[in-house]
C-alpha cells in the first residue's frame, strides 16, 4: 500500500490555462468595408498626378462649360468633361515667408520650386473672363478668357494685388456683384489671414476693370486716411487666441446684400480667460456676415450667429452651405413665397472642431433668407435704440455700447459710421431636415423640380444623397444614395449642368458627371413611383421609369403615371387552368390602362402569344394550345406559376402582368395528396389516378373530393412483431375500395433492410384489413429491434394511404442482450425473459424450461443475481474527496433505488448521482472525504441487499494520492491573453476534474493555483501579465507564392511561446511559424499562397488579409497598413530535353526559366538563389530569366540542384569531360617531330581560348539582348493591348443590341447557302410569260407535293448523287434549295436530313473509308443540307450570344491592323497573324491626327481620326468613313470611291488629295501611290470628304486652290496614266497596259522577276520579324479567348445552348452505338465535322455572312490563323511541330492544348444534358418555320430545283419505278404530270 502512494507521477499537465479571462486591452473595431465602386457610365476626370489635386468648380450656364481649378492647373472641359484646354499656373520659385509686393520689397528667404493651389475661382460674366486665384505669392488672380484660357492679365506689383496668404483652398471666398450697364462690377472677397492681419483684410470690396491689365485692377472700391471698403482683425485679437481666424464657407449676394458664411474661434470676456484657453480646447461658432452692396466704408457689416438642434443635439460646426429658392411645396410649408430665398446648410455636431475625431454626426437644415434679415433689422432697431452693445469681440467692440439716434431703419438700411460693425448675440436656429450619424455630410447643392425642393448632398465617404425637402410638416426624404467617388471627402463645390439635368461632383482627385436621377433603374411602375424621387414617373405603354418630357404622348389619359395609386392593376379570371385544358377563354380586367386602340397581345412567357379583344378595360384572350402548355415536372410539384403578360401592340413591350397557374392532377399519386391539393383536382378511387376533371372517372362512388373520403389507414399503436414468429397484423382503415372485376386483392409490402416482401392481405370491410399469418427476419444482431416501412396496396400497385406514417417493429430479443440486466431492461411489450437454465434472453414461448426458471421484468422473479464490475475510472484520486468515480459492469439493478446508498469505494461512502446510472450498465459516484489513515481498497456495490448474490467486488484498486505543484512555464504573456501555459507536478491526472485559477490584477504579476475535485493546491507560482506585442515592421514586404524567409521587427515579441504569420486568400488561410530571435526581432518563413500551385497564375497577387496569430493579440491579425504583395514563383526549365547537358571544364552553367527577379525593389538582394553542382555551390549571376552559374572545377556527372525559399527543383544532369591528357610516348614523338609544332599548337591555343572567352562573352551578351527582346516584345503587346481595349471600348460602346450591324435573316442564310450570289431568283417572283404562268405554277405546286413526299425526295436525291455529270457545285446548289423549299417545314426537312446522314453513314463504314472522315468534305447533298440546317437554327444563338464577341474579335483585328502600315497594293501589314501578310521591312511612319468636316453637316464638330502619314489617299478615305460612320452599317455608307479628299488650308486654299494624280512620282518603270508625306499633310491638318469631282487629277484649278499652293506641283513630273488604274487592286501589280509603269505602295511586290533579292530592303532575320506576330497575337489573345469561350460553353450568358446542337449530338452518337462504334475520338470526331468545321469554321472566316461589314485582304488572312486554330482545337490528333512547321501554327501551339479541354468538356457537358424528345424538338422545329414563313420566294426555288429534273428527267422516273415505295404511290406518274405541265409545247 505504501509503495503505490510513494510513486511519484512526474508530467507536464497542460491545463490549457488559455489567459482569454480579461482581454485587458480593448480591440479595435472593424474597418467598414471598401465603398461600392463608382458606377461606370458616369463621366469622369481624374487628376494627372496623385500631388495635383482638384480645389474649385465653376459652370458656364450659357453654353455648359466646366472650369476646373487644381493644383498648377486651370481646365476648360466641356459638358461631358473632356478637355479643351489646360492653362499651367505653377509650380513656381516662392517662399511664403515673402511678402508683398516683391518689387517694392525685395525677399531675401531662399525660393524653392512652389506648388499653386487655386484658392478661387469666379465667373466674370460680364467681361467673359475667369479670376483664378492661387497660392502663390501670398494670393495672386490671373485673369484668363473664358474661351481659351488665354491669360488677360496677372497684377501683382501692387499690395492690393496680394488677396490672400492662406495656402487652403476652401479658406477664401468671392463674390461678384453688379451694378447695372453704367457702373463696373465689384468683387467682393473674404479670406482667412493666416496670422498676417497687416497684409491682408480678412474681408474687402475691389475694383474689377474693363481692362485686365489696368492698374487700379483689385483696388479697394474706396481707401481714405480713415475708411476702407474692407475690415482687418486687429493685432489684440491674436493675442488673446493666438490662431484666431475666420473661415469662410460660402457667400452670394440677393437683393442689396452680400452675405458670406464663416466658421470662427469664440473669443472669451477678456485676456485672462484667453490666456487660460490656451490649455483648452478652442470653441468655435457659425457665423453669417452681411454688408450692403453699396456701401463703401463697411458701415452696414452685421454678424449673426447660426446653428441648428435636432433632438436636443446641437449642430453648430458649419461644413458647407448653398442659396436656393423655395419652391411651392417646402414654401408653403415654411410660409414663404415659392420664388424667396433660402439657405441649404451642413453642420456637423458641437462646438469643437477636432480634425482627428471619428464622429461622424452631421445634420442638414434650412434657414429662410427672410427670417435671418428679420432678425438683423430688429438687431438694427434695438441698437439705435440705444439698447445692448455692438457684441463683436473680435474687433474689440464687444462691450462699447450702443448709441441711440432716431431714425427708421427699413429692410435696406446700410448703417452710418456709428453702431457699426454690429453683432447679432441670439443664434438663428435652422429648420432640421436630416441628420446623418455614419457618413459626415461636407457639401450641398439644391433646385426646385415641378414644385419639389431637391437638395443633393455630398458626404466624406464619396456619396451623393438625393433628398427631397417637403419642409417641417413633411419631412424630408432621402430618396437615394450614390457611390460618386472611388475614394475621398466630396469637396463643397458642386454644380449642376446648364440644364440642370446633370451635377458635377468633385473630389480631391476625380470630377463626375452625375445625373440628377436616374430613373431607368426601377424596372416595376410600383418600385418606380415608391422611389420618392420627383423626377421619375411610370411612362405605362413603353413601361419604363423615366422624366414625363421622355414618355411618347404622356399628356393622353393614363399614358403616364405620377401616383403610386395610378400603377396599372390586372386580374385574369379563371387564374388557373389544367394543363389538359386548351384554348380556355380568360377574362382579364385591366385598371388605370390608358386607350388601347392599337390592339394589345396576352403573352404567357416565352410559351405563347395571342390576340386579345378589348371591350373597354376588359380584355378577352385564349389560353394557350395543346403544344404551348408548360410541361410540368413531378418533383417541382403539381403546379407552374406563369406571368401573363398584357403586350400593346402599338410599342411592342409588356405593360402589364398578374400570375397564372397551370396545374397538373396527373403529378399526384395519393389520394390525399390529390384532393389536398388547392386546385380542382378530384381522386378516381378504382382507377388509382388523380385528375381535374371528375366526368373521367368510372363510375360516381369512384370520385372522391375530400380527404375524409381517401382510402387511408388509421393511426396504429407500436406494431410489434417478433422475428421467425407466424403472426398476422391488422390494420385500422377507412373507405377501403372493394375490387372490382378484373382488379386484384389487397396485399401488405413490408421494406426490410432495403428487400421488399409481399404478403397476401384480406379486407374484412371498408375499414378494417389484415396481413396474414407471415413471419418476418432481418439480419444481423447489432440491432434489437428494426422499425420496417409497411405499405398496403391492391390491384398490383394501387397504395392505400398512410398519412400516420405506420411501421411494423420487428425485434429479437437476444440481440444486444447479453446478460440478464439487459434482457430485463427490454421494453415490456417485447415480452423477453431471461432464460436462467439457457443464460440468454429469449421470448417467453422459446424457453424451454418452467416458469420458475425465468426472470421477468415486473414478474415474480424480476432481479438479476450476481452484479459483476469491469471497469474503473478513475483509479486515484485526492482524500478531499469529490472525485467522480464511474463504476460500469453487469447486472448494476435496474432502478437507482437499488444502488443508492450501497456503493463504497476503498471503504469510504460514494453517493450516486442519478444523472450518470444507467440500469444494470453504469453508476457514478461522488466520492466522500477520506480519512488520513486511508490510502487504498477496492469497489463495492450491493443491488438492493448486501447478500452474496446480489453484491459485487472490484479486482482494482482505487488509491488516494496527494497533487503537488512544481513550476509553471513560461510565466508571462500578454494581456490579450490566450497563452497556452504548461503546469509541471505530480499527480495532477488524479481525480475526475482540473480547473486552474488566476487571480487577476491587470498588468504585472498574478497568483496561480490548481483545484483537482475538491483539492485545493497552492504554491507561490507567478504569471506576468506583459503589454501586448506589436509588429512595426517586416522585411522584405514581399515573396514568392511559396513563401520565403522574412525578418520582423517589434516590441515584447519573445513573450508569444508559438508566435505564427498568416496570409488569407480567397476565404483560404495558411500559416507558418516563426523563431523568435529577441525581444524585437523574430525571423518568419512566409506562408504560401493560399491556393493550389496547379492554378498558379503568372501575376503578382495581394493577399485579402495578412499578419500574424500571437496568441490572443487581436490588433496584429490582420495588418490593414501593410502593401505586402506575392509575385509568382520562379519556374526553371530543364537544362536539355534529354535532362543530360555537356560540358566542357570551366564553361559556365546557365539555369534558363523566369520569374527569377521578382520586379520588387532590390529582389534580387532577397532572394537567396543556392545552386549546387554535386554538393558543391557555384557563384551565381541572376537576371529574370536566366541565372548563369560558374561552375566549380569538377569533371564526371553531377546532379544540378537549385534552391530558392522553399522551392527545390533539380533541371538535370551535367556531364563534364577533360580532354585526355597526351602519354608520355606521345610527348617524345612529338618533341621529335620538332619544337616548331608544340610552338604552333601553343599559338593556337591561345587564340582558341581568346576566341572561345570572346564567343562566352558574345554568348551572354546575346542571351541578354534576347531577354531584352523579349522585354520589349512583352511590352509592346501590354501596350498595344492596353491601347486597343481603350479602342475597342469606344467602339463597342455603342454595340449593346441594335449596336452590331448584324444581317437580318433573310440576308444572312442567303451568304451561306448561295455564297458570291448577290440577287438570287429564290429572293424573287417566278419570271414566267404571261401565257404560260397559270400552266407553270399548277406544276410547279404538283412538283411542290412531289418535294414534300419523303419517298421521292430521297430517291431524287440518291438519283442525282448517283448521276457522274451532277458535280460538287450542283450538290450544293440543290441542297440549299431544297432546305429554302423546306424552311417553312423543318420538321420534315429535319426528318429527311437524318435519313440522308444514316445513309451516308452506312455508306461510309460499307466501303471501309476510315470512320472519322465522315462530313469533313461536303462531298454530298446531306453535307450541304446539314450546314444549311444549323444557318437557319443558329442564327438566334448568333445573334444573341456568339455575334458579340465574334463582332469584337473583328473590329479588335480591324483596330490592331490599321495601327500600322498595311500595304495597299500587296495586303501586307506592319501587325498581323499572318505570315504571309507581315511588311518584312522597317518602315518609318508616324501617326497624325486629322480632322476632318462631316460630309453631311459641315457646322456639326470636327471628327478627330488618327491615320499614318503613310497611309494612301484611298486608306485616310476609308479610315475618315469608318470613323465618321462608325456605327452604320457598312452597305448603307457612301464609298471612299465616290469621294474626294479635300485638304483645308485657311478659308480659301483647298487641294484635292488622290492616290494618283501630275504630282505622282515615278522611278524608272515604278509608280509610287501618293501617300499623306507625299503631299506634307501636317498633325491637325483640317480635311474633307467631298463627292467625287467631274475633274480627277490635280490640274491646280484657280477656283478651289490659290497660286501660292499650285506653284508647288509646278515643278514635279507630269503625268498621264490612266486615272482609273486605282480602281482595282489586281491590275496595279502587273505593268500598266499604256506605260509598262508597275505601281508599289510601301513594299515593292518581289514576284516581279526583274527585280533583285536584295531591292527589298533591310529585310530582318525571320526570329525577329516573327515577334510582330507574336506582339498582335498577345494583343488580340483576350477577343480570341472570348469568341472561343462563348462557342465552346453550354450555357454562356444566360443563353441556352441551341436544342439543335444537343439534338444532332445525340444523333450521331445514336448512330455510333448503331454501328457499334465506342471509340471518342471516332465520335468526338463526327461532332467537330457535323458542327466547329462545317459551321464555326465558316462564320469565323467569313463575318461578313453575319454582319453588314466589309472584310479586307489583311483582316481575312487573320481571320483565317484564328479559324485555322479554331479547326486544330477541334481535332483530336497531335500535331507534332518543329522549327519547319508553318508559324502560325507554332503562334497558338501553346493555346491550342487548353482549347482541346475546353471542346471536350463541351462535348461531354452535351452529352450530360438530359435527352430532347422528338416533340419537343418538332415544337422547336415548328415555331422557327413559323418565325421565318415567308423569307423566300417558294414556286421560284421549285423553279430552280426542276431545272434538274428536266436534265435528268429519265433517270428518276426510272428510279422512281423500281422503288416499291414510289410504285405504291404511283410517283413516276405524278412526276410525268409535272413535267407535261413544264414542257413547252403543252
Amino acid at each position: 500500500m505504501a509503495s503505490h502512494n510513494r510513486r511519484w507521477n512526474f508530467f507536464t499537465f497542460s491545463c490549457c490555462i488559455i489567459v482569454l479571462l480579461v482581454p485587458l486591452v480593448a480591440t479595435s473595431p472593424q474597418q467598414p468595408s471598401a465603398a461600392s465602386r463608382v458606377h461606370e457610365k458616369y463621366s469622369t476626370f481624374r487628376v494627372e498626378y496623385p500631388e495635383w489635386t482638384f480645389n474649385h468648380l465653376a459652370v458656364d450656364h450659357r453654353n455648359g462649360n466646366v472650369y476646373l481649378g487644381a493644383v498648377n492647373r486651370i481646365y476648360k472641359l466641356s459638358p461631358g468633361l473632356d478637355v479643351q484646354v489646360s492653362h499651367q499656373t505653377g509650380p513656381d520659385e516662392d517662399n511664403r515667408n515673402c511678402y508683398p509686393p516683391r518689387i517694392v520689397q525685395p525677399c531675401s528667404e531662399p525660393l524653392t520650386l512652389t506648388n499653386n493651389v487655386n484658392k478661387m475661382l469666379l465667373m466674370d460674366y460680364r467681361e467673359n473672363r475667369l479670376l483664378a486665384c492661387g497660392s502663390l505669392y501670398q494670393g495672386i488672380c490671373k485673369l484668363l478668357r473664358l474661351d481659351d484660357l488665354f491669360k488677360l492679365g496677372e497684377p501683382f506689383h501692387k499690395k492690393e494685388h496680394y488677396l490672400s496668404g492662406v495656402n487652403e483652398s476652401g479658406s477664401v471666398f468671392g463674390v461678384i456683384v453688379s451694378y447695372g450697364d453704367a457702373s463696373p462690377d465689384k468683387l467682393f472677397v473674404a479670406t482667412a489671414v493666416d496670422g498676417r492681419p497687416e497684409y491682408f483684410p480678412t474681408i474687402s470690396s475691389r475694383k474689377l476693370t474693363r481692362n485686365s491689365e489696368e492698374d487700379g485692377m483689385f483696388a479697394y472700391v474706396f481707401h481714405d486716411e480713415f475708411v476702407a471698403s474692407m475690415i482687418k482683425i486687429p493685432s489684440d485679437t491674436f493675442t488673446v487666441v493666438p490662431d484666431f481666424d475666420i473661415y469662410y464657407i460660402y457667400g452670394f449676394s440677393s437683393g442689396n446684400f452680400v452675405y458670406f458664411l464663416t466658421l470662427q474661434p469664440e473669443m472669451g470676456g477678456g485676456p485672462t480667460t484667453g490666456s487660460s484657453s490656451a490649455g483648452r480646447e478652442q470653441v468655435y461658432t457659425s457665423k453669417l456676415v452681411r454688408l450692403c452692396k453699396d456701401d463703401t466704408a463697411f458701415n452696414s457689416y452685421v454678424e449673426v450667429p447660426l446653428g441648428c438642434v435636432k433632438g436636443g443635439v446641437e449642430y453648430r460646426l458649419l461644413q458647407a452651405a448653398y442659396l436656393s429658392k423655395a419652391g411651392t411645396i417646402l414654401a408653403r410649408s415654411l410660409g414663404i413665397g415659392p420664388d424667396d430665398d433660402i439657405l441649404y446648410a451642413v453642420f456637423s455636431k458641437g462646438q469643437k472642431r477636432r480634425p482627428k475625431e471619428s464622429s461622424q454626426e452631421s445634420a442638414l437644415c434650412v434657414f429662410t433668407l427672410k427670417e435671418i434679415n428679420e432678425r438683423i433689422k430688429d438687431r438694427l432697431q434695438s441698437c439705435y435704440k440705444g439698447e445692448g452693445t455692438l457684441d463683436l469681440a473680435w474687433l474689440k467692440v464687444k462691450d462699447i455700447s450702443c448709441s441711440s439716434a432716431l431714425l427708421t431703419i427699413d429692410d435696406n438700411f446700410c448703417g452710418l459710421d456709428m453702431n457699426a460693425p454690429l453683432g447679432v448675440s441670439e443664434m438663428v436656429r435652422g429648420i432640421p431636415l436630416f441628420s446623418e450619424s455614419n457618413d459626415k455630410m461636407t457639401s450641398v447643392i439644391a433646385y426646385v423640380y415641378k414644385n419639389h425642393s431637391l437638395a443633393f448632398v455630398g458626404t466624406k465617404g464619396g456619396r451623393l444623397k438625393k433628398i427631397r425637402v417637403d419642409g417641417p410638416t413633411y419631412g424630408a426624404l432621402q430618396y437615394e444614395t450614390i457611390q460618386v467617388v472611388d475614394n475621398g471627402a466630396i469637396l463643397r463645390d458642386m454644380a449642376f449642368s446648364s440644364d440642370q439635368h446633370f451635377l458635377y461632383v468633385m473630389s480631391e482627385s476625380q470630377l463626375t458627371h452625375v445625373p440628377v436621377e436616374a430613373c431607368e433603374q426601377y424596372l416595376s411602375c410600383k418600385d418606380c413611383l415608391g422611389s420618392g424621387d420627383p423626377h421619375c414617373g411610370w411612362c405605362v405603354l413603353h413601361s419604363m421609369c423615366t422624366r414625363k418630357e421622355k414618355c411618347e404622348r404622356s399628356s393622353e389619359p393614363r399614358r403616364f403615371a405620377s401616383d403610386i395609386k395610378q400603377c396599372v392593376r390586372l386580374s385574369v379570371h379563371p387564374n388557373n387552368i389544367s394543363v389538359s385544358q386548351y384554348s380556355v377563354m380568360l377574362v382579364l380586367e385591366a385598371h388605370n390602362v390608358p386607350e388601347l386602340s392599337a390592339g394589345v397581345n396576352c403573352t404567357f412567357e416565352d410559351l405563347a402569344e395571342m390576340d386579345g379583344l378589348v371591350e373597354g378595360n376588359r380584355i378577352t384572350c385564349s389560353s394557350p394550345a395543346e403544344k404551348e402548355v408548360p410541361r410540368i415536372v413531378v418533383d417541382q410539384g403539381d403546379h407552374q406559376i406563369v406571368q401573363l403578360y398584357l403586350k400593346s401592340k402599338e410599342t411592342g413591350l409588356a405593360f402589364a402582368n398578374t400570375s397564372f397557374v397551370f396545374y397538373n392532377c396527373s403529378v399526384h399519386k395519393s389520394c390525399l395528396s390529390c384532393v389536398g391539393s388547392p386546385y380542382q383536382c378530384h381522386w378516381c378511387k378504382y382507377r388509382h389516378t388523380c385528375t381535374h376533371d371528375p366526368s373521367s372517372c368510372s363510375f360516381q362512388e369512384g370520385r372522391v373530393k375530400q380527404p375524409e373520403e381517401c382510402p387511408q389507414l388509421l393511426p396504429a399503436d407500436r406494431i410489434l412483431v417478433p422475428v421467425n414468429v407466424v403472426k398476422p397484423i391488422t390494420l385500422r382503415a377507412k373507405n377501403l375500395p372493394q375490387p372490382q372485376s378484373g382488379q386484384r386483392g389487397y396485399e401488405c409490402v413490408l421494406t426490410i433492410q432495403g428487400v421488399e416482401q409481399r404478403v397476401p392481405a384480406l379486407r374484412f370491410n371498408s375499414s378494417s384489413v389484415q396481413c396474414q399469418n407471415t413471419s418476418y427476419l432481418y439480419d444481423g444482431m447489432e440491432m434489437s429491434s428494426l422499425p420496417v416501412d409497411l405499405t398496403v396496396i391492391w390491384n398490383g400497385d394501387f397504395s392505400i394511404d398512410n398519412p400516420a406514417q405506420n411501421k411494423v417493429h420487428l425485434y429479437k430479443c437476444d440481440a444486444r442482450r447479453e446478460s440478464c440486466g439487459l434482457c430485463l431492461k427490454a421494453d415490456p411489450l417485447f415480452g423477453c425473459v431471461w432464460c436462467k437454465g439457457e443464460n440468454r434472453c429469449s421470448l417467453k414461448q422459446h424457453c424451454p424450461h418452467p416458469q420458475s426458471m425465468w426472470l421477468e421484468h415486473n414478474g415474480i422473479n424480476s432481479k438479476c443475481t450476481h452484479p459483476r464490475i469491469t471497469k474503473i475510472t478513475p483509479l486515484r484520486g485526492p482524500r478531499e474527496g469529490g472525485t467522480l468515480v464511474t463504476i460500469r459492469g453487469e447486472n448494476l439493478g435496474l432502478e437507482f433505488s437499488e444502488i443508492k446508498d450501497h456503493v463504497k469505494v476503498a471503504d469510504v461512502e460514494c453517493t450516486p448521482i442519478p444523472e450518470g446510472y444507467i440500469p444494470a450498465e453504469q453508476i457514478v459516484c461522488e466520492m466522500g472525504k477520506a480519512e488520513k489513515s486511508q490510502f487504498a481498497g477496492n469497489i463495492q456495490v450491493c443491488v438492493g441487499e448486501c447478500r452474496p448474490e446480489f453484491m459485487a467486488k472490484s479486482s482494482k484498486y482505487y488509491y488516494f494520492v496527494i497533487p503537488r505543484l512544481l513550476s509553471l512555464k513560461p510565466n508571462r504573456g500578454p494581456v490579450s491573453g490566450g497563452t497556452i501555459v504548461n503546469i509541471t507536478g505530480s499527480n495532477l491526472d488524479a481525480g475526475s476534474n482540473c480547473k486552474e485559477r488566476l487571480l487577476i490584477h491587470c498588468y504585472g504579476n498574478v497568483s496561480v493555483s490548481v483545484f483537482v475535485d475538491k483539492a485545493h493546491i497552492h504554491k507561490d507560482l507567478k504569471f506576468e501579465y506583459v503589454e501586448d506585442p506589436t509588429i512595426t515592421k517586416f522585411e522584405p514586404e514581399w515573396n514568392k507564392a511559396v513563401g520565403g524567409n522574412m525578418t520582423v521587427t517589434g516590441t515584447n515579441l519573445d513573450i508569444i511561446q508559438t508566435p505564427l504569420i498568416r496570409a488569407k486568400y480567397k476565404n483560404l488561410e495558411t500559416v507558418n511559424i516563426c523563431q523568435v530571435l529577441s525581444p524585437t526581432t523574430m525571423q518568419c518563413m512566409a506562408p504560401e499562397l493560399p491556393y493550389s500551385l496547379s492554378r498558379q497564375k503568372e501575376v503578382p497577387e495581394r493577399p485579402d488579409e495578412f499578419g500574424f496569430i500571437l496568441d490572443n493579440v487581436q490588433s496584429v491579425l490582420a495588418l490593414n497598413n501593410t502593401n505586402f504583395i506575392y509575385y509568382p514563383n520562379p519556374v526553371f526549365e530543364l537544362l536539355s530535353v534529354s535532362g543530360v547537358q555537356e560540358l566542357k571544364p570551366g564553361s559556365p552553367i546557365i539555369l534558363k526559366g523566369r520569374n527569377f527577379l521578382p520586379p520588387a525593389p532590390g529582389g534580387n538582394g532577397k532572394l537567396n538563389y543556392t545552386v549546387l553542382i554535386g554538393d558543391k555551390p557555384c557563384t551565381l549571376t541572376v537576371s529574370d530569366t536566366q541565372l548563369l552559374c560558374e561552375s566549380p572545377n569538377l569533371t564526371g556527372r553531377h546532379k544540378v540542384l537549385a534552391r530558392v525559399g522553399g522551392i527545390e527543383f533539380s533541371p538535370g544532369v551535367v556531364h563534364i569531360t577533360s580532354d585526355s591528357p597526351l602519354s608520355s610516348t606521345a610527348v617524345i614523338s612529338i618533341a621529335g617531330a620538332g619544337g616548331l609544332l608544340i610552338f604552333f599548337i601553343v599559338i593556337v591555343l591561345i587564340a582558341y581560348k581568346r576566341k572561345s572567352r570572346e564567343s562566352d562573352l558574345t554568348l551572354k551578351r546575346l542571351q541578354m539582348q534576347m531577354d531584352n527582346l523579349e522585354s520589349r516584345v512583352a511590352l509592346e503587346c501590354k501596350e498595344a493591348f492596353a491601347e486597343l481595349q481603350t479602342d475597342i471600348h469606344e467602339l463597342t460602346s455603342d454595340l449593346d443590341g441594335a449596336g452590331i450591324p448584324f444581317l437580318d435573316y433573310r440576308t444572312y442564310t442567303m451568304r451561306v447557302l448561295f455564297p458570291g450570289i448577290e440577287e438570287h431568283p429564290v429572293l424573287r417572283d417566278l419570271e414566267v410569260p404571261g401565257y404560260r404562268q397559270e400552266q407553270v405554277e399548277k406544276g410547279l405546286k404538283l412538283f411542290g407535293q412531289l418535294i414534300n413526299n419523303k419517298v421521292f425526295l430521297l430517291s431524287f436525291i440518291r438519283t442525282l448523287e448517283s448521276q457522274r455529270g451532277f458535280s460538287m457545285r450542283d450538290r450544293g446548289n440543290v441542297a440549299s434549295l431544297i432546305m429554302t423549299v423546306l424552311q417553312s417545314k423543318l420538321e420534315y426537312a429535319t426528318d429527311v436530313l437524318k435519313h440522308l446522314l444514316s445513309d451516308l453513314i452506312d455508306k461510309n463504314l460499307e466501303s471501309k473509308n476510315h470512320p472519322k472522315l465522315l462530313l469533313r468534305r461536303t462531298e454530298s447533298v446531306a453535307e450541304k443540307m446539314l450546314t444549311n440546317w444549323f444557318t437557319f437554327l443558329l442564327y438566334k444563338f448568333l445573334k444573341e450570344c456568339a455575334g458579340e464577341p465574334l463582332f469584337s474579335l473583328f473590329c479588335a483585328i480591324k483596330q490592331q491592323m490599321e495601327k500600322g502600315p498595311i500595304d495597299s497594293i500587296t495586303g501586307e501589314a506592319r501587325y498581323s497573324l499572318s505570315e504571309d501578310k507581315l511588311i518584312r521591312q522597317q518602315i518609318d511612319y508616324k501617326t497624325l491626327v486629322v480632322n476632318c468636316m462631316h460630309p453631311d453637316n459641315e457646322k456639326t464638330p470636327e471628327v478627330q481620326v488618327k491615320v499614318l502619314n503613310c497611309d494612301t489617299i484611298s486608306q485616310v478615305k476609308e479610315k475618315i468613313l469608318d470613323a465618321i460612320y462608325k456605327n452604320v452599317p457598312s452597305s448603307h455608307r457612301p464609298k471612299a470611291s465616290d469621294m474626294d479628299l479635300e485638304w483645308r488650308q485657311g478659308r480659301v486654299v483647298r487641294v484635292i488629295l488622290q492616290d494618283e494624280d501630275v504630282t505622282t512620282k515615278i522611278e524608272g518603270d515604278w509608280k509610287r501611290l501618293n501617300m499623306l508625306t507625299h503631299y506634307q499633310v501636317p498633325d491637325n491638318a483640317v480635311v474633307a470628304l467631298v463627292p467625287k469631282q467631274v475633274t480627277t487629277y490635280n490640274s491646280v484649278n484657280n477656283s478651289t486652290v490659290s497660286r501660292t499652293s499650285a506653284s508647288k506641283y509646278e515643278n514635279m513630273i507630269k503625268y498621264t496614266g490612266s486615272p482609273d488604274s486605282l480602281r482595282s487592286r489586281t491590275p496595279m501589280i502587273t505593268p500598266d497596259q499604256e506605260s509598262g509603269v508597275k505601281v508599289w505602295h510601301l513594299v515593292k511586290n518581289h514576284e516581279h522577276g526583274d527585280q533583285k533579292e536584295g531591292d527589298r530592303g533591310s529585310k530582318m532575320v525571320s526570329e525577329i520579324y516573327l515577334t510582330r506576330l507574336l506582339a498582335t497575337k498577345g494583343t488580340l489573345q483576350k477577343f480570341v479567348d472570348d469568341l472561343f469561350e462563348t462557342i465552346f460553353s453550354t450555357a454562356h450568358r444566360g443563353s441556352a445552348l441551341p436544342l439543335a446542337i444537343k439534338y444532332m449530338f445525340d444523333f450521331l452518337d445514336e448512330q455510333a452505338d448503331k454501328h457499334n462504334i465506342h471509340d471518342p475520338h471516332v465520335r468526338h470526331t463526327w461532332k467537330s465535322n457535323c458542327l466547329p468545321l462545317r459551321f464555326w469554321v465558316n462564320v469565323i472566316k467569313n463575318p461578313q455572312f453575319v454582319f453588314d461589314i466589309h472584310k479586307s485582304s489583311i483582316t481575312d488572312a487573320c481571320l483565317s490563323v484564328v479559324a485555322q486554330t479554331f479547326m486544330d482545337s477541334c481535332s483530336t490528333s497531335e500535331h507534332r511541330l518543329g522549327k519547319d512547321s508553318p508559324s502560325n501554327k507554332l503562334l497558338y501551339a501553346k493555346d491550342i492544348p487548353s482549347y482541346k479541354s475546353w471542346v471536350e468538356r463541351y462535348y461531354s457537358d452535351i452529352s450530360k444534358m438530359p435527352a430532347i424528345s422528338d416533340q419537343d424538338m418538332n415544337a422547336y422545329l415548328a415555331e422557327q418555320s413559323r418565325m421565318h414563313m415567308n423569307e423566300f420566294n417558294t414556286m421560284s426555288s421549285l423553279s430552280e430545283i426542276y431545272s434538274y429534273v428536266g436534265k435528268y428527267t429519265e433517270e428518276i422516273v426510272s428510279a422512281l419505278e423500281q422503288d416499291d415505295g414510289a410504285r405504291k404511290q404511283r410517283l413516276a406518274y405524278k412526276l410525268e404530270q409535272v413535267v407535261a405541265f413544264m414542257s413547252l409545247e403543252s
